[in-house]
């Protein structure tokens, strides 16, 4: 079998509060739990993957900011986690800025992809969080990425945006990355008790067909508190539906990789 190169993912959706750090987070420690080597490469300033993973923002001396502005290799601010098989590059508030100075930059929209390429062979899989927004360091992950995973959430407004986000894959495809693929489309917050929940799957399948994870993530209250505690619901209560629901999507996601 020939193994399909989709080492770097994206996740992506510049709609705030579909689960893409979730996700980001706690497919990372599920592929990390069944012994694949994983980065988590945090592009968002709000740094709630890194703090995700218990690492404290306040204490880092340097963080993507850093790599990508030159003045750090990506090796130097990867950070160690709880997870044996998962490391972070972690993020701080200050990427915020990083957007206008990247401007200057020649090839800027090329600055992550040329520095994981020093660390790619390292890692299974290098998964990177987003942030809600289509600019520089959203094109910079697309610009890097092999593919996207976009979650999308079973609530109201769930398409809203999704075209100018597919619109934007297929710019970088035709003029920066042209073998970026869709890895996959995620339903996110899924309640079985609601009939808008199945309409909005029924709806999302039938858009997406087969790029469809056969894998739904519940609406959990551990996945919702996990976050609090540092630490990805796999630690924080490893039985619950949402620690069961990321690691069947790692299963999912490994099977697809052969």
């Amino acid at each position: 079998m020939i193994k399909k190169q989709r080492t770097i993912i994206a996740i992506a959706n510049q709609k705030g509060g579909v689960g893409k750090t979730t996700t980001a987070v706690n497919l990372s420690a599920s592929l990390g739990a069944a012994e694949k080597r994983v980065l988590l490469v945090d592009m968002d300033p709000q740094a709630n993957a890194t703090s995700g993973f218990g690492i404290s923002t306040a204490n880092l001396e340097s963080s993507v900011y850093d790599v990508l502005t030159g003045d750090k290799p990506v090796g130097e601010v990867i950070q160690e986690t709880e997870l044996d098989f998962v490391k972070v590059v972690p993020s701080k508030i200050d990427l915020v800025g990083a957007e206008i100075e990247l401007v200057k930059f020649h090839s800027r929209e090329y600055i992550l992809r040329k520095a994981l390429q020093q660390v790619k062979d390292d890692f299974d899989f290098i998964l990177i969080d987003t942030p809600p927004s289509l600019g520089l360091l959203t094109i910079n992950v697309l610009t890097a990425a092999d593919g996207v995973i976009i979650p999308i959430q079973t609530e109201y407004y769930a398409l809203e945006g999704i075209k100018q986000l597919l619109n934007t894959i297929d710019i970088v495809k035709q003029k920066l990355n042209p073998g970026l693929v869709i890895s996959g489309i995620l339903l996110t917050m899924f309640d079985p008790r609601l009939n808008l929940s199945k309409q909005i799957s029924e709806e999302v399948q039938s858009f997406f067909t087969e790029l469809v994870f056969k894998t739904v993530i519940a609406r959990n209250v551990k996945l919702g508190e996990a976050p609090s505690h540092g630490k990805p619901v796999l630690l924080y209560d490893a039985v619950s539906r949402g620690a069961q629901n990321y690691m069947n999507l790692a299963k999912e996601m490994i099977a697809d990789e052969v």
